[in-house]
């Protein structure tokens, strides 16, 4: 199976990731990938920069987001394709996830500071995020990096970041269904990110689907072969659609790494792209 020319799933410096938005899509572009949706977490603030530069190359870009969501003591992450991120849902889901996230980095950074000997403050980390995107726990790992506290990002996770630490703040978020409801209601297609990573999903995915949920990540660098078989076959199951992707947070230069390792039909992007078409139809007779 030939490389895919499709990525469905990729993060630049509006959330986590490590590369500013022109140049993740060049590396791309690269790569001979044709179809391109980056999913910043919580908001779509990068498009601004990345719809001239899609032009430039010739990528399609579709416009998507990664709402990040909690089911019980599970994260759960729901993508979005193809969204109208001026519709008033969508926005005030993001605009409540980024003033949330301040908080929780706050509180956390605080926290940190108080029950350790390291001098951080919520300015040093508030400081690495771009001002109109999406700030996170990878921002904090940054400034602990810099501060010499850690060695690695994963020790920086490890030490003062995951849910088991010691330092850890349980951000306040919205429930799954709202975030697929929400994607639904902007004219988007909702679909749960790398569900290999959620203990119990299969239980969650029916009533998602009453929400208006339309897919499963299938293909993700988290997901072992029989993995990508088992929700191929739950999404054939349900009538979902499968996509996939890098879910890439890197540097430039390290994509082409990361997409050789997706491997993914051409029937994903099909599939992915008539649903769109039949529901943008749909919407049209029903202005």
């Amino acid at each position: 199976m030939p490389n895919a020319k499709a990525d469905y799933h990729m993060h630049t410096v509006f959330s986590d990731g490590s590369s500013q938005p022109e140049e993740l899509l060049a590396a791309v572009a690269v790569q001979g990938v044709k179809t391109v949706a980056v999913t910043d977490h919580d908001t779509t603030a990068g498009y601004e920069r990345l719809v001239p530069k899609a032009q430039e190359l010739g990528l399609n870009l579709i416009r998507s987001i990664e709402i990040n969501t909690h089911w019980g003591k599970e994260d759960l992450h729901v993508l979005g394709y193809f969204i109208d991120d001026t519709n008033s849902y969508i926005q005030d889901v993001m605009s409540d996830h980024q003033a949330r996230r301040r908080v929780q980095i706050k509180d956390m950074v605080e926290k940190i500071a108080r029950k350790t000997n390291i001098k951080i403050s919520p300015d040093d980390v508030f400081g690495l995020s771009h001002p109109e995107g999406a700030i996170g726990r990878p921002h904090v790992a940054k400034i602990l990096l810099e501060k010499k506290a850690v060695r690695t990002m994963s020790e920086a996770f490890n030490k003062y970041l995951k849910s088991n630490s010691l330092t850890y703040v349980q951000r306040e978020t919205v429930a799954p269904h709202e975030a697929v409801e929400a994607i639904y209601e902007s004219g988007g297609i909702p679909v749960i990110a790398h569900p290999g990573l959620t203990e119990g999903i299969e239980k969650l995915i029916p009533e998602l689907i009453g929400y208006g949920l339309m897919g499963l990540e299938a293909f993700h660098k988290s997901h072992i072969p029989p993995v990508i078989e088992y929700f191929c076959s739950l999404a054939e199951e349900h009538d979902l659609l499968v996509t996939g992707g890098t879910d890439f947070h890197g540097t430039p230069d390290l994509y082409a790494t990361a997409h050789h390792r997706l491997v993914m039909p051409e029937h994903v992007s099909d599939k992915l792209e008539a649903a769109f078409q039949k529901r943008h139809q749909a919407n049209i007779k029903l202005a």
